[in-house]
């Protein structure tokens, strides 16, 4: 098996700190989380920021310093987020694209989520797969139900997309697909076979998904923005204490951790 890619997701979009008083917040917390994490294992940081007020932002200065901040301190790979926040625009979502990290999101459908809905038009799917082909960063493709695989070989068809692709399986999600052992296997068992793949188990399916990727082959993301708990009914102290278990859960299946540059040959950066 090549060796496991450990992502973790700090903060997303929705969790505050009524949720989790540890959440990182400012550039600065998110960067000492990311190195932390690092430290730990990771090798790629799944980045959202926030304002000061704690609300979700996809401004590109904010972004920018960040990175910055996260770069001083490792080489991790920094991977932005284009899905942001509910209800923002397209531009705005794009806004970290422009600073060419080396990877980005991209949702290829829409989902109900909570009480919401993600909107990702196939207009927008268009223009966010283009920005990334100019800025030459690498998508990550978020799957949140079967049909968005189908959607993503479409836009290959396309040109929009090229291959070997990777995939993020972000199960859990109400509204989205069930966090399931044998959806995992159908969502694998869809993409082609030179493809890589993650998968995010959400809330208390974190554990579980992520202990079957690494059987399996593929990759785990954890962190806070997926997840708030160490065990049931028990805050988790860090996101550093989440990559930290699911590296020693590794260590039992002989599953030896990806270095950030080992990390970059195997998705191809």
């Amino acid at each position: 098996m090549e060796k496991l890619i450990i992502t973790a997701a700090l903060t997303g979009a929705e969790v505050t700190r009524e949720h989790n008083p540890n959440l990182p917040i400012s550039p600065e917390e998110i960067a000492a989380e990311a190195y932390r994490c690092f430290q730990t294992g990771a090798s790629l940081i799944h980045l959202h920021v926030r304002n000061d007020d704690e609300t979700p932002t996809q401004s590109k200065a904010v972004y920018r310093e960040t990175i910055s901040l996260i770069k001083e301190k490792c080489e991790v790979i920094v991977q932005v987020s284009t899905g942001g926040a509910v209800g923002m625009s397209a531009e705005e979502r794009l806004q970290p694209v422009y600073l060419e990290p080396e990877m980005a999101t991209l949702s290829t459908g829409s989902v109900n989520f909570g009480s919401d809905v993600f909107i990702n038009s196939p207009a927008y799917l268009e223009k966010f797969a283009r920005m990334m082909q100019e800025h030459n960063v690498k998508p990550e493709i978020e799957v949140f139900e079967v049909g968005m695989i189908n959607n993503a070989l479409q836009m290959v068809k396309k040109g929009l997309l090229s291959e070997p692709l990777h995939f993020d399986f972000v199960m859990g999600v109400p509204g989205g697909i069930p966090a399931s052992l044998k959806n995992l296997l159908h969502l694998v068992e869809s993409i082609p076979t030179d493809s890589t793949w993650t998968v995010a188990g959400i809330g208390r399916h974190e554990l579980p998904l992520g202990t079957a990727a690494i059987i399996l082959g593929g990759h785990v993301r954890v962190g806070f923005e997926d997840n708030i708990f160490y065990e049931k009914g028990v805050l988790a102290e860090s996101n550093a204490q989440l990559v930290e278990r699911i590296a020693r859960v590794a260590a039992i299946h002989s599953r030896p951790l990806a270095a950030p540059d080992e990390a970059r040959l195997i998705l191809g950066l």
